[in-house]
């Protein structure tokens, strides 16, 4: 016998909510970030290797929290127009900052020479 929630939830593609789940992505977000916070406070890698290994754990982090604290998956046709809204969101946010940075290089390139 299945509640209204699992019907909802299988509708929508979303998965069964479950506390191994959530107790699973708290852990990993843990990792991740106390990873970054060694990492930044031990100096044992050159700047450049921080900044990447800091933009790798956030982006570890950031698949974590999306995967076992929202359920989004490609699984499932359903899931996959739960998916659509965020992939799009992320796209802008990228020619954004992307957009800001190359201004400012050229704004930075122009005003010295």
């Amino acid at each position: 016998m299945s509640s209204d929630h699992d019907v909802v939830a299988t509708q929508y593609g979303t998965g069964k909510k479950t506390v191994k789940s959530y107790v699973t992505g708290l852990v990993l977000s843990l990792i991740f970030t106390f990873l970054a916070f060694w990492v930044v406070t031990d100096h044992s890698l050159p700047t450049a290797a921080i900044y990447i290994a800091l933009t790798v754990f956030a982006v570890l982090q950031l698949i974590a929290q999306m995967y076992f604290f929202l359920r989004m998956s490609a699984s499932n046709s359903e899931a996959r127009w739960n998916l659509m809204p965020f992939i799009f969101i992320v796209l802008i946010v990228l020619i954004l900052v992307f957009g800001t940075l190359w201004i400012m290089y050229n704004l930075n390139y122009n005003m010295v020479s």
